[in-house]
């Protein structure tokens, strides 16, 4: 090992590669069968239960886990795939201390929920691995459907319509489906290509084109996918994101969260990416807990987060708070960036509380993380989104307005606009 977490400036190598390999193994230790039974037991099954209403995919949770409790994970991972497509990708990263596992009745009694969450994985893993896909396309109906990006929403779409008997097209800008899966989830939430694979068993439904390095505006046009699709869905997320607006933000060194979230996954040799040995992540949200918390596990010796708001503020769950700290994230909250400092790149930022007290933090590398915004219009916006329904074309996801920015939303959105699409349709 050449470097350490000590090493000056930005560097590679600060770990040896068994701490990379366990920094970057599953952060959540899969229940077995038998877990899954004694976990399943704690549900009360309840009526009109509050953990259903919870989450944005309406997934009948009482059922699934009744299902699981009598040893039919298979039939419980069908109910859950019946609302949400993606649900193994769901039950890796949906914040569920926030939706489904805060309404448990469990929880509000014992402040122990039911592992939603936790058995979520295990009944859709379990299906997953005999690599078969539980429903059948309907008879073709003679329609064609365009989707526009292969994120969660556009994926939800795909997958809904064709179960319907549409053909479906989808171009994704990027050399990879996924969208977020893909590129923007934290590499230990979703390890061992886990979005790549469940990409290529949702495509088992048949009926589904991708192409992928084709971009909107640039490839295809709006007008021609009109004239040449019977409808248009378009999951295109968010490509841009918020600047700084702070001095020195162009200085080497200080860069998107989001690319250096991406860079990570598609990397194959974590060790050979380089990351600072003090760096600073401006931000509240989980992108800024993905970051902070992945240049912490990159061997990076002081990592700081700065939050320009309190903590209930934040949109990163306390749970995620707690986790960055536990990684050895130090997080300050109620600082706005004033400037980075540094001949060529960055070698610092100031900071000032709400109160105007100014500090400054040493930083070679400097991650923004301060949200993303739409990067094209290609439909009417309402405020900073995309409208969800203009004559034959529909939006859905991250780029609507309404969203929650949550992997678990997009998908309700996505196979709520195919349900509409196919009713326009059908009509």
């Amino acid at each position: 090992m050449s470097n350490s977490p000590l090493t000056a400036g930005v560097a590679p190598g600060r770990l040896a590669p068994q701490a990379y390999h366990d920094n970057f193994s599953d952060v959540q230790p899969v229940l077995d069968r038998h877990e899954a039974r004694v976990a399943a037991d704690r549900c009360y099954f309840c009526h009109d239960a509050p953990c259903m209403t919870a989450c944005p995919t309406s997934i009948d949770i009482p059922l699934f886990i009744r299902q699981i409790a009598t040893g039919t994970a298979e039939a419980a991972a069908k109910t859950i795939f019946a609302q949400n497509i993606l649900g193994g990708m769901c039950a890796r990263v949906c914040p569920t201390e926030q939706l489904c596992e805060e309404a448990c009745v469990r929880e509000a009694a014992e402040g122990k929920p039911v592992e939603i969450g936790r058995l979520q994985r295990f009944a859709t893993d379990t299906l997953m691995a005999k690599d078969v896909h539980p429903f059948t396309r309907a008879a073709a109906t003679g329609k064609k459907v365009a989707v526009v990006g292969a994120g969660p929403a556009g994926l939800a779409c795909a997958h809904r319509l064709a179960l319907k008997g549409h053909e479906v097209v989808v171009y994704e800008r990027r050399a990879k489906p996924g969208g977020l899966n893909e590129y923007g989830i934290a590499t230990y939430k979703a390890p061992d290509d886990f979005a790549a694979r469940e990409v290529d068993w949702l495509l088992k439904i048949g009926g589904i084109t991708v192409n992928t390095g084709v971009e909107l505006g640039r490839d295809i046009t709006l007008a021609g996918l009109e004239a040449d699709y019977d409808a248009v869905f378009l999951g295109i997320g968010l490509a841009g994101v918020n600047a700084l607006r702070a001095a020195g933000e162009d200085l080497d060194g200080v860069r998107n969260a989001v690319d250096f979230i991406a860079e990570l996954r598609q990397v194959a040799d974590k060790s050979t990416l380089p990351i600072g040995r003090d760096v600073v992540v401006i931000g509240g949200g989980m992108t800024a807990v993905d970051a902070a918390v992945q240049s912490k596990l990159l061997g990076a010796n002081a990592v700081t987060m700065v939050y320009r708001r309190g903590r209930d503020r934040m949109s990163a769950s306390t749970y995620e708070q707690d986790h960055a700290a536990s990684a050895g994230v130090r997080i300050i909250y109620g600082a706005a960036p004033v400037r980075m400092l540094g001949q060529g790149k960055v070698e610092a930022v100031e900071f000032s509380y709400e109160g105007g007290e100014a500090f400054t933090l040493k930083a070679d590398q400097v991650f923004k993380a301060i949200g993303q915004t739409l990067a094209a219009a290609p439909i009417a916006q309402d405020g900073a989104k995309l409208v969800k329904q203009q004559g034959r074309i529909w939006a859905g996801g991250d780029c609507a307005s309404g969203g929650e920015d949550l992997t678990v939303t997009a998908v309700a959105e996505g196979r709520d606009a195919a349900e509409a699409i196919h009713a326009s349709l059908m009509a």
